[in-house]
């Protein structure tokens, strides 16, 4: 099975990724996209774990996930703190893998990658396992998809980390990773972000005001959490501004919001609702201001468009984290209580010179080309055998993080 790793134009890659929302998809695509675009890269293939597990096991990654965040934020912030602490899941979340995952086994066995580039924990884990065991030889590297860096994408065996910032490599370092084997990369994002495009050639289009503020707010890909809480605050704004609420893949709620919109009273605002887009970066190129929840795809794209983030009810735990990141850089505000979101975005609209330092931040932290970056480093800068952490290195980096 060794094929020697001599670099040539027809590297298998396998890209896996798992649907627990929607980030770990997105970055996937995004570095399919990348990888399409390389002359180096033969046969790729993109796989989201989750479909070569059982119903009951692809329900419980997925549609558990989703109801958390809706119903029992409070529990999911719980479960996000109690277990970032390394190691400490590990053996439990493996043996439950490893009972739900065969059919990704023989999969990965079968198209015998010579890279697997990982957007999600759950099928890093299981490569990093028979890389182990020796059951598969590939090059195993591990895209973290939000900027901070939570203990369950702890790998024992892998190749390369890609994660979003220097603080977050520093973190892993500190654990113990070698420094050559961590890349700062950023959150990879749909090569489409990197495009330069005209705010005003694409108002006219869309038919807005060049002159008036265009806000837009994101309802996130599944349209969950209080849109409509948020939309009715739209009212108090002061500003005469223009407002493009899109609801994601939600149709009752867009319904609900479009009713919703006809009702208000508010005759020096121009409010617009639509569903599912795909033009996202058109509407963050027009938006003076981005409001929304902070997941690390959509806080990735933001960034790339250089746009102000008004941070609105982020999920516990890493969009919370995302979040103190974003602020402590100088690129968004934060509305804890909904009801100030006009206040500060009319505060924020009325202070240009705040608005361009919170572009010029978001410009410094901006990392639009990452997806292309990683694929050229999976090609030149992999080394051919892999880090392996033993029980010493993990009983080392339980006390490097402990943070009593």
């Amino acid at each position: 099975m060794d094929r020697g790793y001599r670099l040539h134009r027809n590297q298998r890659v396998l890209i896996l990724s798992a649907s627990a929302g929607s980030g770990h998809l997105k970055a996937a695509e995004a570095l399919q996209k990348a990888c399409e675009m390389n002359p180096f890269i033969g046969e790729i293939r993109n796989v989201d774990a989750l479909n070569f597990t059982n119903k009951l096991f692809r329900d419980f990654y997925s549609k558990f996930y989703l109801k958390l965040v809706r119903d029992a934020p409070s529990l999911l912030d719980w479960w996000y703190e109690s277990s970032d602490e390394p190691w400490k899941t590990d053996q439990m979340r493996f043996m439950l893998d490893r009972m739900n995952t065969a059919p990704l086994v023989a999969m990965i066995r079968k198209f015998d990658p010579d890279i697997c580039i990982c957007t999600h924990f759950l099928p890093a884990e299981i490569i990093s396992h028979l890389i182990e065991k020796g059951v598969v030889r590939t090059r195993l590297s591990i895209v973290v998809t939000d900027m901070d860096f939570h203990s369950m994408w702890l790998s024992r065996v892998f190749h390369h980390y890609f994660v979003a910032l220097e603080e977050t490599r520093e973190h892993l370092v500190c654990l113990g990773f070698p420094r050559d084997c961590i890349s700062v990369s950023g959150i990879p994002i749909d090569p489409v972000f990197a495009q330069k495009k005209d705010s005003a050639v694409l108002r006219r289009l869309h038919g807005f005001d060049e002159l008036r503020p265009l806000l837009v707010f994101s309802a996130g890909t599944f349209g969950v959490g209080p849109a409509e809480h948020v939309v009715k605050t739209f009212s108090r704004l002061r500003a005469p501004a223009q407002i493009a609420v899109i609801c994601g893949n939600n149709a009752a709620l867009e319904s609900r919001v479009r009713s919703q919109v006809e009702r208000m009273k508010a005759s020096h605002l121009d409010i617009r609702v639509q569903g599912f887009t795909r033009e996202m970066d058109e509407w963050m190129t027009m938006a003076d201001v981005f409001i929304g929840k902070p997941g690390g795809l959509t806080t990735a794209e933001a960034l790339a468009k250089n746009v102000p983030f008004a941070i609105v009810s982020p999920i516990p735990g890493q969009e919370e984290r995302n979040s103190d990141h974003l602020l402590e850089k100088g690129v968004a505000i934060k509305c804890n209580e909904i009801t100030t979101l006009p206040y500060k975005v009319d505060m924020l609209l009325e202070d240009p010179a705040r608005l361009k330092l919170m572009r010029h931040a978001a410009r410094k932290l901006a990392r639009p080309h990452s997806a292309k970056m990683i694929v050229q480093t999976l090609l030149t800068r992999l080394k051919h055998e892999p880090v392996v952490f033993d029980e010493k290195d993990r009983e080392q980096m339980v006390e490097a993080a402990r943070k009593k």
